[in-house]
């Protein structure tokens, strides 16, 4: 064999595996790593998911237009989560999204987020809309047994939400038995 001793073949092949162990060891250990974290979402873009579902789980009236007006009423803290709202399908509806200050008209609108700065003007807001086909969500300790027909809650990092039965039927809508069954509470 070329002067090769069968000793020597056997030396070169174990000393080019040897030279494969460290890359091989390497690509084993990664393999093994914890996947990347992913970057969990914030407060706020959970709470535009669930008005979002919301929306979804609600059986509107028919006689409403074409698009749905979602108005967040007093100082927003949504920022840019719920612009990622704007012309989402709700059914053959779309959102139309609306920021009022304080104080203005909320007649327009299907569905009304009344922010934690403006709680204070619960009872106005409310008055408003009676007799109206608007869903009424907050997020504010209370707001539910105030009349709100879902409030949003968080704890432990965890958003979850209370349906205000009465107040829902009140404005002529119904909330699907699907949302009402991930409720914390139903107040009927």
């Amino acid at each position: 064999m070329n002067g090769l001793r069968l000793s020597d073949v056997w030396i070169r092949r174990t000393q080019r595996w040897w030279l494969a162990v460290p890359g091989l060891l390497a690509a084993w250990l990664l393999s093994w790593a914890p996947p990347a974290v992913a970057e969990q979402p914030s407060e706020y873009q959970l709470k535009a998911a669930f008005l979002y579902n919301f929306a979804l789980f609600t059986e509107w009236p028919a006689n409403i237009d074409k698009s749905l007006n979602l108005c967040v009423y007093g100082t927003d803290s949504f920022g840019d989560e719920v612009e990622e709202l704007q012309g989402k399908p709700v059914g053959e509806r779309l959102l139309a999204v609306h920021r009022m200050r304080a104080g203005e008209s909320v007649a327009g609108c299907q569905i009304v987020f009344i922010t934690s700065s403006a709680i204070d003007n619960l009872p106005r807001v409310l008055d408003g809309l009676r007799g109206r086909a608007t869903l009424t969500v907050a997020d504010s300790p209370g707001a539910a047994l105030s009349g709100v027909a879902i409030n949003m809650t968080v704890a432990r990092n965890k958003v979850a939400f209370e349906a205000n039965l009465a107040a829902a039927r009140a404005a002529g809508i119904n909330l699907s038995s699907k949302l009402l069954r991930l409720a914390t509470q139903v107040i009927q």
